[in-house]
């Protein structure tokens, strides 16, 4: 069981003007409130393959997981703004059976990376 892709949502490379105006509101205060709630949010959201599945798993507290076995994938779908691809991150998106979305992950560093390890793991 090896352990292909793990990652976290980044969080200046993902939204940089947002981190700019965050970091603008620090001697206010408000942006150290800002800069805890987005760091926490990251650190609770974690997208991973291992082991022929791919798995997102959200919440701080109380733990929302979602599995995918990656032979069921239909479409993957990754979308990057221009800032994005500059960046070097995007938001993924999996696909199975219905039209809507089993996994979206926002902010995710090496968005095309994640998308070659599932085409060539199926």
């Amino acid at each position: 069981m090896s352990l292909n892709y793990s990652e976290h949502p980044v969080m200046f490379r993902a939204r940089p003007f947002a981190f700019i105006g965050s970091l603008i509101l620090v001697p206010v205060g408000i942006g150290i409130i800002i800069f805890l709630v987005w760091y926490m949010k990251c650190k609770a959201t974690k997208l991973q393959i291992s082991g022929g599945e791919i798995c997102l798993e959200q919440g701080l507290l109380s733990k929302d997981r979602t599995e995918v076995d990656v032979r069921t994938v239909r479409t993957v779908k990754v979308y990057q703004s221009f800032m994005n691809r500059m960046l070097g991150v995007g938001d993924v998106s999996v696909f199975t059976a219905g039209d809507e979305a089993e996994i979206y992950a926002r902010g995710m560093p090496r968005p095309q990376e994640f998308r070659d390890i599932i085409k060539g793991e199926q």
